[in-house]
């Protein structure tokens, strides 16, 4: 059995919903936008231009699915003109500079676009009255990481070792301080969401593993891969994804489940580097791999996990694909793409085998 019998959004619920999308340009957020679409609401997005090329975004017409705006959430007055138009029920905020890696080049950037990004957000949704529900997303590394062995709980110190951990943990407590002091007294839920790593047809970032075994394998390269030994959180991107949908349409009729969730898949999932590109060379059909020692760049943590007990208890959901299905399933969506099928359809079964998914 890969997952447990849980529930998925309700179509019921989102039909006519106006939901807003920050970073609805991004891998996930491209993700979220196609599945509020199949949902019936009407969805609007904010968010840079595509930062890749090839990009989901383009290749599914994600523009064709919403009201789209181009704005950098560090622009204060932009985006709050955006939102006062929008008018939005509902916001997903994904928007961020999402890249460890990218931080150490850029860490002033990363803070300004992760904590004042969000601050910003938070001040224009105080200007609306439409909001009722709002979920931020920040990341399975806000925790102060000092390697123990056991998963991070939602009630664990926050912290960061280098820039993008760091602002992220910073926007939980800038999330926390507004939740408490403008929106609790308005009955408005205010929730962070903290996410495993993801998988999924549709990455092109750089510095991310399949991504990067896709980019090299198909071009007869070598992949590179540079700590092995790391152990992270690996999911299907729909399982986040199916968790923030539920816990917006939880947080519509008892705002007092606001909080912060992590969502991530089980021990079973919670894997080396090493067994994702195995796996991922095996569902590809191929590709040369070169094993580095783990001490090439600057520091990243050794091993990630998330408990994501709060998430199956309140929210009724839990991981439904295994590791294993996940990779086949990314790296089948990456074969059938590259070969000419529509981007857009592809995501498309992907979400409805995980809607169809039986316990």
């Amino acid at each position: 059995m890969e997952g447990v019998g849980v529930g998925v959004p309700s179509a019921r619920f989102w039909q006519g919903k106006r939901v807003l999308v920050t970073g609805h340009t991004g891998f996930k957020g491209s993700w979220l936008a196609q599945w509020l679409a199949r949902l019936g609401a009407s969805v609007a997005g904010v968010a840079l231009p595509p930062m890749t090329e090839p990009n989901l975004f383009t290749l599914a017409g994600i523009d064709k699915l919403l009201d789209g705006y181009f704005c950098d959430i560090r622009s204060r007055d932009s985006l709050f003109g955006i939102i006062k138009a929008v008018q939005p029920s509902i916001v997903f905020h994904l928007a961020a500079q999402p890249l460890v890696r990218v931080g150490y080049r850029i860490p002033v950037e990363t803070v300004e676009t992760n904590v004042m990004g969000t601050t910003h957000l938070l001040e224009a949704l105080r200007a609306v009255e439409s909001v009722r529900v709002a979920v931020l997303a920040t990341t399975d590394k806000v925790y102060r990481n000092r390697e123990h062995p056991r998963p991070f709980r939602e009630d664990d110190p926050l912290g960061g070792d280098d820039p993008y951990s760091a602002s992220k943990a910073a926007s939980e407590l800038i999330v926390d301080c507004y939740r408490r002091s403008f929106f609790d007294e308005r009955g408005v839920a205010i929730a962070t969401v903290r996410a495993g790593n993801v998988v999924g047809g549709g990455d092109w970032s750089a510095d991310r593993l399949i991504p990067d075994a896709v980019k090299s394998w198909s071009k007869g390269e070598t992949l590179f891969v540079r700590r092995p030994a790391a152990v992270r959180p690996w999911q299907h991107v729909l399982e986040p994804l199916c968790g923030y949908l539920r816990l917006a349409e939880l947080l519509w009729d008892t705002p007092v489940l606001s909080g912060s969730y992590n969502f991530g898949p089980d021990s079973r999932s919670t894997v080396a580097v090493r067994s994702v590109v195995e796996l991922a060379r095996a569902a590809y059909g191929g590709g040369e791999i070169a094993w580095r020692d783990g001490c090439e760049g600057p520091y990243e943590a050794v091993a990630i996990a998330l408990e994501s007990a709060k998430a199956k208890s309140v929210l009724g959901v839990a991981p439904r694909w295994t590791i294993q299905t996940a990779i086949e399933r990314t790296m089948a969506w990456y074969r059938r793409q590259a070969l000419g099928e529509n981007a857009r359809r592809l995501c498309e079964e992907d979400i409805i085998a995980y809607e169809e998914q039986a316990a």
